[in-house]
């Protein structure tokens, strides 16, 4: 049978399931080790720029638009904003869907960072609602990211949109 016959008793292939995996190491910079560590503690650390002023979490060791080192670093509230998210359908290792993952911006940062968001039903999330993060027990936290589990809405009002409209 040549490769432009179609065998109408064969049903077309819908679905092919190709497992692929990522095996990397990261080497985290002075900042970064830095950034981790606080994680660790339970805090979110950002680095202002000496010149326009932005924060940058997590810390670069220098201003991505000024070139120059920031070395002044601040502990943040851990507290956000969601200035953009996405409602997925679709199932993914741990996560049961519906579920939401939003980019946040963190109080006094200048850079948005995705996480989860739980502990409400995924079409209340809306742009503007205030979150906080919730972290993993102390007892197994390590320097990684993980140690934020999700960010969840708190009780407050949404941010005005003027406060956000860069991020969206």
């Amino acid at each position: 049978m040549s490769a432009d016959v179609v065998d109408e008793a064969v049903p077309p292939v819908t679905v092919i399931e190709c497992p692929t995996r990522l095996d990397f190491s990261y080497t985290p910079g002075v900042a970064q080790s830095r950034f981790l560590r606080a994680l660790e503690r339970g805090e979110i650390t950002g680095q202002r720029c000496p010149k326009c002023k932005k924060v940058y979490v997590p810390p670069r060791g220098a201003c991505s638009m000024c070139g120059v080192a920031t070395e002044e670093e601040l502990v943040l509230s851990g507290k956000g904003t969601i200035t953009t998210f996405c409602t997925t359908q679709i199932p993914s290792p741990g996560l049961v869907p519906p579920y939401v993952t939003a980019w946040i911006r963190l109080d006094g940062s200048d850079i948005t960072s995705m996480f989860l968001i739980q502990e409400c039903d995924p079409a209340e999330v809306r742009l503007g609602m205030r979150v906080e993060a919730v972290w993993v027990e102390e007892a197994d936290r390590k320097a990684d990211l993980g140690n934020i589990s999700y960010f969840r809405p708190i009780d407050e009002p949404d941010a005005e949109y003027e406060t956000y409209k860069d991020y969206v």
